[in-house]
């Protein structure tokens, strides 16, 4: 015997021996079984320099174990002399990996494995069995697999969330830990990165204030609720990152709904991450308290695809991702300079900017935007405070003028061609039992299921453009009670806020000057959110000055 270390490793994962394995505080029956089990075999069969390496909790088909790695790198200094586990599975439950370590890597570095229930010791020969022993080892952790999915794929279709902590902003119930509820210190940063969004702060802005106001970052919230908070507060405790605010502005469980199956693992054996397509996730509405209302939230999505780079200048420009060219329709640019009065700021026609001259030179100071823009919106909430009623029922009957006949013809187009469809499927069933029992030729059945395959095929689109119209012209409808609730909140701006301008408009079309007249005239087209009403306006340089002189 050599003074080198006997290596006794344990292994437990949860799956292992029963999902509803007793366990001991600190470690699991299982494991203390295993340590039993390999001391007494070492103690009778003279091994010394006894160290025992454990990973409760680890999965067969990972070998990046703690413990493991602790193993491999003990060996690789050539510590180890002997390495024991009570059977082959202990080792590993990957057929290819678990053979790699004993036929190769344990004996590159003069390693001795002995898996003691399995009769296996590699310093002798008789181990023929081993290969088919590590094989149904991987059969049962490819079955292990399945029987999880199958669970995971039941649970989620019942509407109960499959992540096994909450977005930040909830936490699981005492009652029942399928049921999330509010966590109010989380919830206001949340509710918080909403609004500054709204606002036009970009996930770099709001990342940057949030770390100058130290608030804790998910990860350490997370840590200091469950009772774990590290006491030795670290510079990264409240270091925000923008990939985290980009992330809290997509979750669709803000708005209270259940979202399951947007990722999976390719096989057990790799346990990289690939998400899913949205069209594959399974979203359940309203099961719990929602945080953030559907309106502040589609408007941020919608802020978030005119997304573009930060300014250097710490102050918002109110009219990023709004403003356009109308006569290109790129966007316009903010120019600004600490050289120049806040009056000379302005927006400039990007295509020019660029060097290109499919467009001209163009731009419109903000200050003047602002006036016009502010003039129109509250000519409109004016008008719709003193109309109401008269407002909402011309925009229901232009709606229904407009769409209800399309909208009836297109549901009448589905059902036909839903019809249409099912009666391929028969004939299809019907044309193979034909070419089964001989009544047409294989190249008549060819021929005519390539017929079927193409209808069918071009049906199923048309039903599926169809139905998104359909759903677009009843959105239509929501939309006009959505924009009325919106205006309700506002009765008269003297001043007008990011959040104000998001929540009303939708977008800004600046047209080129006109200076046919002999001075400068340039009109602006204003578009209102969810389609609901344009305005235009056109800015009169000659009569600004005037007014100002005066």
């Amino acid at each position: 015997m050599t003074d080198k270390i006997t290596a006794l490793y344990c292994r437990l994962s949860n799956d292992d021996d029963g999902l509803s394995c007793a366990r001991q505080q600190g470690e699991s029956n299982s494991i203390t079984n295993q340590k039993n089990i390999l001391m007494d075999y070492a103690k009778k069969n003279g091994f010394r320099n006894i160290e025992i390496y454990v990973d409760d909790g680890w999965s067969g088909t990972n070998f990046n174990r703690p413990d493991f790695q602790r193993l491999v790198r003990d060996m690789q200094d050539g510590k180890i002399g002997t390495v024991i586990t009570k059977d082959l599975s202990r080792l590993g439950r990957v057929y290819l990996m678990t053979g790699q370590y004993i036929e190769m890597i344990f004996p590159e570095f003069n390693v001795r494995y002995i898996a003691v229930n399995d009769n296996v010791d590699t310093l002798k020969a008789d181990n023929e069995m081993m290969v088919f022993r590590n094989v149904f080892n991987d059969f049962y952790a490819r079955d292990c697999s399945k029987k999880i999915k199958a669970v995971f794929k039941a649970k989620g279709m019942s509407g109960k969330p499959l992540s096994s902590k909450p977005p930040y902003g909830y936490k699981k119930s005492e009652q029942d830990k399928n049921v999330w509820e509010i966590d109010e210190e989380a919830a206001t940063v949340v509710r918080r990165i909403f609004k500054m969004c709204i606002e036009g702060c970009g996930p770099v802005e709001i990342a940057r204030r949030l770390t100058a106001e130290s608030i804790l970052i998910p990860s350490e919230h997370l840590a200091k609720m469950s009772g774990k908070a590290n006491n030795n507060c670290s510079e990264y405790t409240y270091i925000w990152r923008e990939q985290t605010i980009v992330s809290i502005l997509k979750k669709q469980e803000y708005l209270g709904h259940t979202v399951n199956f947007k990722c999976r693992r390719k096989s057990y054996k790799q346990k990289k991450v690939i998400y899913n397509p949205k069209e594959e996730w399974v979203i359940f509405e309203n099961t719990h308290p929602a945080i953030i209302s559907q309106n502040d939230f589609d408007l941020v999505q919608q802020l978030r695809q005119r997304r573009k780079k930060p300014q250097r200048c710490k102050e918002i420009n109110a009219f990023s991702g709004m403003v356009f060219c109308a006569d290109c329709g790129k966007p316009m640019y903010l120019h600004r300079s600490s050289t120049k009065k806040k009056e000379q700021e302005h927006m400039k026609c990007s295509t020019y900017s660029k060097g290109f001259n499919e467009c001209s030179a163009h731009f419109i100071r903000t200050c003047v935007l602002k006036e016009l823009l502010l003039n129109e919106i509250n000519k409109m909430l004016e008008y719709i405070h003193g109309n109401k009623d008269k407002y909402v029922e011309m925009l229901t009957k232009q709606t229904g003028d407009n769409h209800t006949e399309e909208v009836k013809q297109a549901k009448k187009t589905i059902a036909k061609s839903e019809k249409r469809i099912a009666e391929l499927d028969k004939l299809f069933t019907r044309l193979y039992e034909d070419n089964v029992s001989g009544k047409i030729s294989d190249e008549r059945f060819e021929m005519m299921s390539k017929s079927y395959e193409s209808e069918q095929k071009e049906l199923k689109a048309s039903v599926t453009e169809l139905q998104k119209l359909v759903e677009t012209k009843e959105q239509e409808n929501s939309d006009i009670n959505r924009f009325m609730e919106i205006v309700s909140r506002y009765e008269h701006l003297t001043d007008i806020t990011p959040e104000q301008m998001h929540e009303l408009v939708e977008r800004i079309e600046v047209h080129a000057p006109d200076k046919s007249s002999g001075h400068r005239t340039q009109q602006i087209d204003i578009y209102f959110r969810f389609g609901i009403a344009c305005a235009s306006a056109t800015f009169d340089g000659k009569k600004r000055k005037k007014k100002k002189a005066a």
